[in-house]
């Protein structure tokens, strides 16, 4: 599957505790990704029952939806969202081919992963974005 500009994009999942979170993240990073054709992103927030945690059938879903061919980044906020995530890529079979998880801020890491994705680079680059975003000053 493609996007409307014909190139395969890396897609990104945000994983929260909370779907609002989630789903805010994601609204501000294509609100700061520029406009244009950006690459797909999805949110993967709290249960399914609307409770706060994270989901394993949510995240997996995210993932399929955001899928292009050109791999997955997964960016989650705290650490029970890394062990879930983690469980499911050493599944093997959980998530599409290429899905990776960044060590990433969450929502720098949305930001530059988002604008690296939509500007065409690959998995690995969209992964060293988001986790370079661990240096931006604040001061």
């Amino acid at each position: 599957m493609s996007s409307g500009s014909g190139k395969e994009l890396v897609g990104i999942v945000l994983v929260s505790h909370s779907a609002a979170v989630a789903r805010a993240v994601a609204e501000l990073a294509r609100g700061l990704a520029g406009g244009g054709d950006l690459a797909p992103i999805a949110s993967a927030g709290g249960t399914p029952d609307g409770g706060l945690g994270t989901s394993s059938e949510l995240i997996r879903a995210a993932a399929e939806s955001v899928d292009r061919g050109a791999g997955v980044a997964i960016l989650v906020d705290l650490g029970s969202a890394v062990l879930t995530v983690k469980a499911l890529l050493a599944e093997g079979d959980e998530l599409p081919e290429g899905t990776r998880l960044a060590d990433a801020p969450f929502v720098e890491g949305a930001v530059a992963a988002l604008v690296t994705a939509s500007a065409g680079g690959c998995i690995d680059a969209v992964t060293a974005a988001a986790s370079e975003a661990y240096v931006y000053r604040k001061e």
